[in-house]
């Protein structure tokens, strides 16, 4: 159902008339009916909303989320109230019965996800018992009589825990699909409609104010994030006119071809280099990081780009490496956390670790340093594998096998390269990975995708080593390297 429906707003603009679309559980609203195509300005979901009809004002309907959202709304008058009533009611009800299906079977795949889980833990319990047996058994010499029984034992154990966690990762792809992924309310533009366009540089100035206008557009894209919240917020802004450059058509100083022209292979090699990437759109980037004088690297920009890379591991597979990437987040916001706690006090990465030598706790479980200690091991394991495709390597299991074993594994005990080893089995093909990084669908199909992805991650790579080069030479420094086993 869509229709007009007027929203209060504040005590200065008051009742407002806005366009209101039900589709699929959520009620959404624009500025009109002939502004949809800009996208909702906000959004609520019908199922876990109370819809309450106001005592004394017929037109009137509020829906409310306690705490969090607000809907005031008045209809036309009392019969379209009603229509909205219903057409509420029935999304409403509809949602609740397929929700409790979804509560039941979520429930039993939990409590089933949990029975394996303690499966695992009796099977790690046991394989330790072996291990620390073993190692008794060689101090006293003993290791040549039992070593053959011990060692089918441990095989045993070790077959029948990776079988365990294999089933424990079919559950949990089965109990958290990407169905569940919350979707973006209906007649919201894809994202690549919202983003700004890319600018071809024609000398150092242009190339400032395309910079310029990329970091703006990222701010707008937030602003109209935020207000999916249900809040009524302020225009987005214009874009600038001197920046219209996408706009004007063909360059004054550039020949048109005629119609039965034939382009040249170096017109063809302009269009490819067009094709956008997922390392060209990324909101942050390790290349667009500015360093200090000193090399020092900023702590806010190093963490955001960080996030920025996360969903690289999504597209590896979001279920097989959800452990990976769980410890990849986690060690990005201790040391977020770190900073938060005195920004003023660790502008840059480096001042956070002095800090922490000061105080004798940079070698302390849990420190920033720890976990930045961590966090650069993770980001050399996918510094290598990107670089690895980007090489030329089509066999993403061999790209990522090649990039755990220079990076991550000797850092790892047998349990976690056992996980790392399932995680490996399921990766996905070259096609279908390539195929997730493009930045509007169906671009893969084009020529110049592949030339343009390694023209960005010839940008980006480099920027990310350098920047891993100074973290190492500052560990090395100060002999904060760790040899622990995990």
């Amino acid at each position: 159902m869509e229709g007009i429906l007027h929203k209060w707003t504040n005590y200065i603009s008051g009742w407002q008339p806005r366009w209101f679309v039900l589709d699929g559980g959520t009620l959404s609203y624009y500025d009109s009916q002939e502004d949809a195509w800009k996208g909702c300005k906000g959004s609520i979901k019908i199922s876990v909303c109370e819809i309450q009809v106001h005592s004394t004002d017929i037109t009137r309907v509020d829906l409310t989320i306690p705490g969090e959202q607000y809907f005031y709304l008045r209809a036309i008058n009392a019969a379209e109230r009603q229509k909205w009533l219903v057409a509420l009611g029935t999304a409403k009800a509809c949602l609740t019965d397929n929700r409790t299906k979804r509560e039941k079977e979520l429930q039993e795949n939990t409590d089933a996800l949990k029975t394996k889980m303690s499966e695992l833990r009796l099977y790690c319990d046991l394989l330790l018992q072996q291990v620390i047996k073993i190692k008794d058994n060689e101090e006293l010499g003993d290791l040549a009589d039992a070593g053959e029984d011990m060692g089918s034992m441990v095989k045993s154990t070790c077959t029948t825990f990776l079988k365990t966690l294999e089933e424990c990762m079919q559950i949990a792809n089965h109990t958290f699909s990407a169905d569940t992924v919350s979707q973006s309310p209906p007649g919201s533009p894809p994202v690549a409609t919202i983003k700004p366009q890319k600018i071809k540089p024609i000398n150092h100035l242009k190339l400032n104010l395309g910079d310029k206008w990329r970091e703006s557009g990222e701010n707008a894209a937030h602003e109209n994030q935020s207000q999916a919240s249900g809040q009524e917020g302020a225009e987005e802004p214009q874009r600038p006119d001197t920046l219209s450059l996408g706009d004007q058509g063909p360059s004054t100083d550039q020949p048109v071809p005629a119609q039965d022209q034939v382009p040249t292979s170096q017109d063809r090699l302009h269009e490819e280099e067009d094709v956008d990437t997922f390392f060209s759109t990324m909101s942050h980037r390790f290349s667009d990081i500015r360093l200090d004088d000193d090399r020092g690297i900023p702590t806010q920009d190093f963490l955001d780009s960080c996030y920025a890379i996360v969903p690289v591991l999504d597209k590896l597979g979001p279920t097989v490496f959800a452990p990976v990437k769980m410890d990849f987040v986690g060690n990005i916001k201790k040391i977020n956390q770190k900073w938060l706690s005195d920004p003023e006090s660790f502008p840059t990465l480096q001042s956070i670790v002095l800090h922490e030598l000061q105080a004798a706790t940079a070698q302390v479980r849990n420190s920033a340093t720890e976990a930045l200690l961590w966090l650069r091991r993770g980001l050399k394991f996918l510094k290598e594998f990107l670089s690895e495709v980007n090489s030329g390597q089509q066999d993403i299991h061999a790209a990522l096998n090649n990039a755990y074993g220079r990076t991550l594994r000797q850092y790892h005990g047998w349990v976690i390269r056992g996980v790392f080893a399932l995680a490996l089995r399921a990766a996905p093909s070259y096609e279908s990975f390539t195929a997730a990084l493009v930045s509007h669908e169906g671009d893969q199909l084009k020529p110049g995708f592949i030339t343009g992805m390694q023209r960005d991650l010839g940008v980006y790579l480099p920027a990310m080593e350098d920047q891993l080069g100074i973290l190492d030479a500052l560990y090395d420094e100060f002999n904060l390297e760790s040899d622990e086993v995990v």
